[in-house]
């Protein structure tokens, strides 16, 4: 019997309807929060891989912007670099990993945005991801900005910074009794 399934398909199905019914459950916005939850937790655990591979302890802004494409490549994105430099990443794409399943589902594009967010905080300090054109939304192809200075415009993308280590707390000490 020929059916169009494996486990590529279904899970582009799954994630597709997971964010469909989150999406018309609490909306676009808020189903875009949950989704980058998600995204932050994956491009952690990607950036982790690349830094192995390298056997470096960070990446730097060429290192960066290859991770993104190649990123990408693996998963079946056809990713490519526009133009960078000190102050952006600017990435063009001409096929969704999420194939025909990303139509009219713009929150999953939360997963790009947070994964390339997050290896670029982590590893340049900052990051805002502006996602110009999509393929969810009817774009023939993707264009996203990653900017590693704030833009003039913030709200034009989505804010990453890089994780902070706090220092371990000191000595509790009561003033009054000392």
């Amino acid at each position: 019997m020929q059916i169009d399934l494996d486990r590529d398909v279904f899970l582009r199905t799954l994630v597709r309807e997971l964010a469909t019914s989150l999406e018309s459950v609490i909306g676009l916005e808020e189903a875009s929060g949950y989704i980058s939850l998600v995204g932050r937790a994956v491009g952690t655990q990607i950036d982790e891989m690349y830094l192995k591979a390298l056997g470096s302890s960070g990446l730097s802004r060429k290192q960066v912007a290859e991770a993104l494409v190649d990123l990408k490549r693996r998963i079946k994105g056809d990713f490519y670099i526009i133009e960078q430099d000190d102050t952006k990443i600017v990435l063009g794409n001409r096929a969704c990993p999420f194939a025909e399943k990303v139509l009219g589902r713009e929150s999953m594009c939360m997963m790009t945005s947070n994964v390339f967010g997050t290896i670029a905080a982590r590893n340049l300090g900052y990051a805002n991801v502006e996602l110009q054109e999509t393929i969810a939304r009817g774009d023939a192809g993707c264009r996203v900005v990653v900017h590693l200075v704030p833009p003039a415009d913030p709200a034009s993308g989505r804010e990453y910074f890089a994780d902070v280590e706090l220092p371990a707390p000191g000595p509790v000490t009561d003033s009054a009794t000392t």
